[in-house]
């Protein structure tokens, strides 16, 4: 028997760590190849981690609400044969020498450079990782392989059964990778540090004290690391949005029929906004100590609240590509698997700018905090019924319409006055200038 080393796998490009949440099995618990052993969560979203090997779970390394680092040893599991952690060393020999020769003449005749399947941000268990390696699946075939497993996940079965019909074609060599000359790191993921305090004791016994929950603890700490960290002015800006309303109204029965998803006004306002980062490129940026990243893909944030009343920000990748179709479908899929927690690590990364909807409580606007690193947030406010002055060639009157504020938040250091109040005016002028005779 062995003893293999259940590791902590990467998870996403940004993630360091995770919190063990819960653990799925006992030690004792026997443990099937690829079975869920327990529960983390990162400092987005919740995950399981699988064993690569089957065997039964002998000893656990830490507890829950411990955290780990990734790659960082969790458990042991004790394995029959299956698999060897310290191979006993072999006697050298010269036939020995020649099996090692041939071996590793062919490993190189088979690939160009070792895949470094960690590349993705996907995630993959060690075991899919190991069976791709072995039968030469470079990392392009693997992600795009359709997993069965939660939330979308490449599971044993699938890349077995994809090596089946994968039939006798050689395996594609991985490209070598091309040595970068890199002037200066450009990443800085440091977790927000919360210092531990005693709890509070009530003075009179009629109070109620309740520990923060892990996730807001780091709300909080990200929340007080990004006031400490941009410079934050804001910029508000009052639109009417009748045409988009009398639209909505017309047009929402006939795209549920036809689309199966909702229209809300979120993807109409989101729409506007990709335009407008396109306009004003100097918004879709991030920072780095004295270093601004220029972002080459326009990606949207939209908060999102969650039932336990905490906040997260799914991220609607390359949204400036979306038709409002498009938008609307990806809007209501991050939106309603937020709120089912089922949200993969990816889902919540790459931002560039961040859209919220402070509308949705009957907010008329709101001072929001930027989302680290970016240097940028939009909140929507509630869109009301108010009198307002209407100038036609005749003359003005008063007359009802729809409108709302935009508040813009952004990063001093970076954006001045004359960028941050132009890009918003700019996203007032797209849903001002709303066709309410097109189509969706």
């Amino acid at each position: 028997m062995a003893k293999f080393e259940l590791k902590l796998p990467k998870m996403g490009e940004s993630v360091a760590e995770a919190t063990i949440t819960n653990w799925l099995k006992n030690v004792g618990d026997h443990i099937a190849a690829d079975e869920a052993v327990l529960e983390i969560a990162t400092d987005k979203v919740d995950s399981e981690v699988p064993s690569e090997v089957s065997g039964k779970l002998v000893e656990v390394l830490f507890n829950v609400n411990d955290v780990v680092q990734v790659g960082q040893t969790i458990a042991y599991i004790e394995t029959e044969g299956g698999v060897v952690v310290d191979a006993p060393k072999e006697e050298t020999t010269a036939a020995n020498i020649q099996a090692i020769e041939k071996t590793v003449e062919a490993a190189a005749t088979a690939f160009a450079a070792p895949v470094d399947y960690s590349e993705s941000e996907k995630f993959y268990s060690p075991l899919v990782k190991n069976i791709a390696k072995e039968e030469g699946i470079s990392l392009a075939e693997l992600e795009a392989m359709n997993g069965t497993g939660k939330e979308g996940r490449v599971t044993k079965n699938d890349i077995l059964e994809y090596i089946k019909t994968r039939g006798s074609q050689p395996a594609q060599a991985a490209p070598v990778a091309q040595p970068q000359t890199i002037q200066q790191p450009i990443t800085n993921n440091q977790q927000p540090v919360v210092a531990a305090k005693a709890a509070p004791v009530s003075v009179n016994g009629g109070d109620e004290i309740v520990e923060m929950d892990r996730m807001r603890k780091l709300i909080s700490g990200y929340m007080v690391q990004s006031v400490q960290t941009s410079a934050h002015v804001q910029s508000f800006i009052e639109v009417d949005v009748t045409n988009i309303v009398k639209w909505r109204d017309k047009v929402k029965n006939a795209f549920e029929k036809r689309e199966g998803e909702k229209l809300t006004f979120t993807p109409i306002f989101m729409e506007a906004v990709a335009k407008a980062l396109k306009d004003f490129p100097g918004m879709n940026i991030s920072v780095d100590g004295d270093y601004i990243i220029k972002k080459k893909n326009i990606n949207l944030g939209m908060a999102a609240a969650l039932p336990n009343g905490n906040l997260i920000v799914p991220v609607i990748k390359n949204a400036d590509q979306l038709n409002l179709v498009g938008m609307a479908k990806a809007v209501n899929d991050l939106g309603n698997r937020a709120k089912a927690g089922k949200l993969k690590p990816d889902d919540t990364q790459g931002g560039t700018y961040t859209v919220t909807n402070v509308g949705t409580f009957g907010s008329v606007f709101g001072t929001p905090i930027i989302n680290q690193p970016q240097v940028g947030i939009l909140a929507l406010g509630a869109i009301r019924k108010v009198p307002a002055v209407i100038e036609t060639p005749d003359g003005d009157f008063i007359g009802i319409r729809q409108k709302m504020f935009l508040s813009h938040s952004y990063d001093h250091r970076v954006v001045d006055g004359a960028l941050g109040g132009s890009f918003v005016k700019r996203v007032a002028e797209y849903l001002e200038a709303f066709d309410a005779n097109r189509d969706y």
